[in-house]
């Protein structure tokens, strides 16, 4: 089972959304508070099993939020975030190499997110 590991950084804090391996499925964007965070978190559940919008397919068809975006970036990577109802960014991915691990990460976000527990990090 995932586990959301929320730690502080020099600029704030944020959470991780951990397999239950121990891998990093994906990273939060920078919060001011505690609070905010988890809200985060709350809102990384309640998306968690969004349509993906697949960015690297030639005139992919846009979706509305909440959504997943899968893209490459600039090293060629294939990345996904998940974007909030609002549009806001939740999490984002680590670079994969290929587009079928960068879907596995999403359908890992979907699978450990719903009934993972928050600890501090």
């Amino acid at each position: 089972m995932g586990k959301f590991v929320i730690g502080e950084t020099a600029s704030g804090i944020r959470f991780n959304l951990k397999a239950g391996n121990g891998e990093i499925i994906a990273t939060s964007q920078i919060y001011k508070s505690d609070a905010s965070c988890k809200k985060g978190i709350e809102s990384v559940k309640t998306n968690a099993c969004a349509a993906i919008e697949d960015q690297t397919e030639e005139n992919y068809e846009a979706l509305k939020n909440p959504k997943y975006e899968v893209y490459a970036d600039k090293k060629g990577e294939f990345r996904f975030r998940l974007k909030a109802k609002n549009g806001q960014i939740i999490i984002s991915s680590e670079g994969y190499k290929t587009k079928k691990s960068c879907l596995n990460g999403v359908a890992s976000v979907g699978k450990n997110a719903k009934d993972a527990k928050i600890v501090k990090g």
